[in-house]
């Protein structure tokens, strides 16, 4: 599929350009997909670092969490350069032969509960902002979706970097205004030290369940060429995905320990602090939630399309994109209605641990002998 002509200008140039795409790029896109089943509702922050602690908290964020995802990042990023891998099926069958199957089967599962997080909030959302039935949520979600899987890599690629700068600018507000309004508190929470038992664990659990992000990132990778700029981009991706995390955690700090039983931390403090701010954030959480699905979503088309090449010498069609995308994405509605926390705390929880046997020891095992047994070529 040709690019649409859009590489004109500052952006353009910048999107084109080398350190652009090799050490911003990747993470950018990592952030965007991470963000609304991540921490954009502050539900997940909660449930993975707010019960273990204000201190705590931070702790398993910045020392667990955010260490994991860049030493795995580097190394995944590594393994797909050196194998000339970009999509996950041909990423995992590499790394795990006929295993990759039940990758396969825990990446659908996992991309199936993160459909129904977005899901559950989707409707809510254009209600809270503007008072609009939730269908109306729902049903822009799904054209949503459906619209950037059928444009393909290239659009979905500018959308998702792009609208992470304006995740970036909307989280630096909420910031500010957090601490202005809260700062005090949010000082006294941390200071006061409170670490709970378990710290160490929801940051492990949050690492690789969001590490299914990866499959999502791989299409944008090929232009990494040598082994140093795999691992730098790594820990560009790392730091990139958890800085907003870190920000909205802060803010959190500053309702602790009431906030742990809402179910919608960010709009709860958000309505207390600046109600200014509430529809805009909303908006571009919305926008968030259909980037986050699409860019899952994404990473099944170029696996189709892989499939597709492989077998029929011939590429999934746009129309077969968007109605995967869809489809996928009407399902993962479907699913919403277990509950937002259920599944979050519970589908969430378990599924890591499979995410950590499939990516993360096979990785540091398998993936290394094989790097290590391939000749090398271009590993400056």
């Amino acid at each position: 599929m040709s690019d649409p002509v859009v590489n004109r200008g500052f952006f353009g140039k910048m999107m084109g350009s080398s350190f652009y795409k090799k050490f911003i790029l990747p993470g950018l896109i990592s952030q965007s997909v991470v963000i609304a089943g991540g921490y954009g509702t502050g539900r997940e922050l909660v449930e993975y670092f707010g019960n273990f602690g204000s201190l705590g908290g931070i702790l398993g964020m910045v020392l667990v969490t955010t260490v994991l995802w860049a030493i795995v990042y580097a190394v995944s990023f590594e393994f797909a350069r050196t194998f000339k891998v970009y999509d996950y099926r041909s990423f995992f069958k590499e790394l795990i032969g006929p295993g990759w199957m039940l990758y396969e089967v825990c990446y659908i599962i996992l991309l199936l509960i993160i459909l129904g997080v977005v899901g559950a909030t989707s409707g809510s959302v254009f209600k809270q902002a503007f008072g609009l039935p939730p269908l109306v949520g729902a049903g822009l979600f799904l054209a949503g979706v459906a619209t950037l899987t059928f444009f393909g890599s290239y659009v979905i690629e500018v959308a998702l970097s792009w609208w992470s700068f304006v995740l970036y600018a909307v989280f630096l507000i909420f910031l500010f205004v957090g601490l202005s309004k809260v700062g005090g508190q949010i000082s006294a929470n941390l200071a006061s030290g409170d670490i709970r038992e378990g710290w160490a664990l929801g940051g492990f659990k949050y690492a690789f369940y969001n590490l299914a992000t990866l499959s999502a990132v791989l299409f944008a990778l090929r232009s990494i060429e040598t082994r140093k700029e795999a691992f730098i981009s790594g820990a560009m991706a790392s730091i990139l995905t958890i800085l907003p995390g870190f920000f909205l955690y802060l803010v959190l700090m500053g309702f602790y320990p009431g906030i742990l039983e809402v179910e919608l931390p960010t709009y709860t403090i958000l309505a207390q602090i600046a109600p200014w701010l509430l529809p805009i954030f909303l908006v571009v959480l919305f926008g968030t939630m259909i980037e986050t699905a699409a860019g899952f979503i994404h990473s099944v088309n170029e696996r189709l399309n892989s499939w597709m090449v492989d077998r029929k010498g011939k590429e999934l069609s746009n129309a077969g994109r968007g109605l995967v995308g869809g489809a996928m994405a009407l399902i993962g509605l479907g699913v919403a209605s277990f509950g937002l926390i259920g599944l979050i705390a519970r589908g969430y929880g378990t599924i890591s641990w499979a995410f950590f046997l499939f990516h993360g020891v096979a990785l540091f095992t398998i993936g290394l002998y094989k790097m290590n047994k391939k000749k090398p070529g271009s590993a400056a």
